[in-house]
């Protein structure tokens, strides 16, 4: 059992691409990459077994499914087997359900190399999210953003059920294994009775679109109590945006509604694979592939509620030999995992989506981290095999002679040269100056646009910055970080992938400390950064250790602004006394003549009256 992302520019939408080993032996690898061609690869010579291109009008492939590896249906030698039957037996082996942006499904025959059928008509208005098999009628389930889940019978190409999954988009889902429930997700999870198209129980899901679903185990873990098929059981759920897996499991109360326990990884996952417990006490291998490019290996007996998040007991990376003094390794991202028939060992899919690179690894290590060396410089070429190849080569006859230009049989009119241009030619050979090239790049003003040209596109933004800042390239971040458009931004910090989120922190931190015109433009990106990735921040355990740099910066930052204020207020106050000095200083009165001067005369000595007066009071 494995579940694989299908891109899309929506930011709520699963990493990666929509990729599936085929059932039981693992022999095909299918894959739907971004330029809209199906590949199907031998995964055990590592070569391009088939290659479909669908129509433009089909749309992009969304999602992918094989169809189940079942037991053709036993006959009688005397009866003879309808096309029908035959169809839907020894051919659905080698069926491949495609899921398309438009609405449509189609059905790839791997045998005959063709289109088989497309299930267009009462379906999907919208993009399909999820197609699922059922491992015994041969019925295909599948759900779509146009919150309807549709049940079609593909042996006649129609819609045999079609009802309503959720209030929003349908993004995932999974049929259990006795194939009488199906397990269906947007943001919750609900549990259906195939039979009636009945909610059975409600689970409450993740914050994101749940970009996976599958059944863990195929037997309750007390057998002692009657199975009716379902109680009991475990499955999986994985989310966009999400790096935890949660399990869950099927109780016969309907009031627990929350998962029983969850698997930390490192980033989103991108591609997962187990195998099912079949008792209770067989473990649950499960391979998780994030879109950083690491397989996780985790094995645990599910036996109950588990209130602490497990770590996985293998991490597996791979990267470049890395030869030489100037050169460095470089991690090669692995794209899909796989478990063999065996279980012991691995299949790994790790290189470029164009040209991947299949191998088996036996998991045989104790150690908790693995990193493989591989080279892959050679296999990152695009081979073409002869086998597959639809160029033909016409067959020509000896005496045919073919006529291009320059070589000798060619009989194309000569013009005769004129006198003008003989003496053009003469003037050139007596060395008359001719105009030189900078002054004609000067004159067609090239260099003009130049500046416009050498900036990176839009788009290019996020690939820059990243790998910018995993080369360490100083031109390169440059180029970006040196931006004033808020919108650029915003959008280059959204689109950025989440473990050069750290690493860009730390480059903001070291150009804070430099000059302050570029301090204003990474204040900027700072406050994106923070704003934007506020929630996986929160979920780094070491985050204060990691960001003690900018945590010592801010604080120094802020401690000195209130003094900094005041003595910006009080220089002001000082320049504006001074200025207004120096215009008073500088301003002359002009002469004026008084028109009336009065002058007041000052009485000394006082009046015989007043002072017979003043005696008389005295006395009296």
């Amino acid at each position: 059992m494995a579940a694989g992302g299908g891109g899309s520019g929506d930011p709520l939408s699963p990493a990666g691409v929509p990729c599936a080993f085929s059932p039981q032996s693992q022999a095909y690898f299918a894959l739907a990459s971004t330029d809209g061609h199906l590949r199907v690869w031998e995964t055990g010579n590592n070569r391009l077994h088939q290659e479909y291109v669908p129509a433009h009008l089909s749309g992009t492939c969304t999602c992918l499914a094989w169809a189940p590896a079942r037991l053709q249906a036993k006959e009688s030698p005397q009866r003879k087997k309808r096309k029908s039957e035959a169809i839907g037996t020894s051919d659905q082996v080698d069926l491949l359900a495609l899921g398309t942006a438009v609405g449509s499904i189609l059905l790839y025959s791997t045998v005959k190399g063709e289109l088989h059928s497309k299930l267009i008509s009462g379906g999907h208005d919208n993009k399909v999210n999820c197609i699922q098999w059922h491992q015994d009628n041969g019925y295909l389930y599948s759900c779509s953003d146009d919150k309807h889940i549709v049940e079609w019978n593909a042996q006649t190409c129609r819609v045999k059920c079609k009802w309503k999954g959720d209030n929003s988009s349908v993004s995932s889902l999974c049929i259990s294994p006795d194939g009488k429930m199906l397990l269906s997700a947007g943001r919750t999870i609900k549990l259906w009775v195939l039979e009636t198209k009945e909610v059975y129980r409600h689970f409450t899901g993740h914050a994101t679109p749940v970009s996976s679903l599958m059944f863990t185990t195929i037997r309750p873990p007390n057998e002692s109590q009657p199975f009716d098929g379902i109680t009991g059981l475990y499955f999986l759920s994985g989310a966009v945006h999400d790096r935890l897996l949660n399990i869950w499991q099927v109780r016969s109360e309907k009031k627990e509604k929350n998962a029983v326990m969850s698997f930390t990884v490192t980033d989103e996952p991108v591609y997962i694979d187990l195998t099912l417990s079949e008792n209770k006490e067989e473990p649950v291998r499960l391979a998780v592939v994030c879109r950083d490019g690491q397989v996780h290996l985790f094995e645990h007996v599910l036996n109950g509620f588990c209130k602490k998040p497990l770590t996985s007991n293998c991490t597996i990376q791979i990267a470049t030999s890395g030869k030489g003094k100037k050169s460095t390794p470089k991690p090669i991202p692995i794209l899909a995992a796989g478990f063999c028939s065996d279980k012991i060992s691995l299949l790994l899919v790790y290189g470029s989506w164009f040209q991947p690179t299949i191998e088996r690894v036996a998991l045989n290590s104790k150690e908790p981290h693995v990193c493989l060396v591989r080279d892959v410089s050679n296999c990152w070429a695009p081979k073409v095999e002869t086998a597959i190849t639809k160029v033909r080569t016409p067959v020509m006859n000896s005496e045919v002679k073919v006529l291009v230009p320059g070589i000798p049989g060619h009989r194309a009119a000569v013009k005769p040269v004129t006198p003008q241009a003989e003496e053009l030619e003469s003037k050139r050979k007596l060395g008359e100056k001719e105009v030189s090239i900078e002054e004609r790049l000067g004159a067609m003003d090239i260099d003009s646009k130049k500046g416009k040209d050498d900036l990176p596109q839009m788009n290019s933004f996020p690939v820059l910055l990243t790998q910018g800042l995993e080369s360490n390239d100083f031109e390169m971040l440059n180029k970006v970080l040196q931006t004033r458009n808020v919108n650029l931004i915003k959008k280059t910090v959204l689109r950025m992938p989440l473990h050069a989120v750290i690493p860009l922190l730390q480059e903001l931190t070291k150009r804070l400390q430099g000059h302050p015109n570029s301090a204003l433009l990474m204040v900027q990106w700072l406050k994106c950064v923070l704003t934007v990735h506020a929630s996986y921040l929160s979920t780094l355990p070491d985050l204060v250790s990691q960001l003690r740099t900018l945590y010592q910066l801010l604080d120094s930052r802020v401690r000195t602004f209130q003094k900094l204020s005041h003595l910006h207020g009080k220089l002001i106050l000082l320049i504006t006394q001074v200025t207004a000095s120096e215009k008073t200083k500088g301003m002359t009165c002009p002469g004026q003549n008084a028109k009336l001067v009065y002058e007041e005369e000052s009485s000394e000595e006082e009046s015989d009256d007043e002072i017979a007066d003043k005696e008389s009071d005295d006395n009296w």
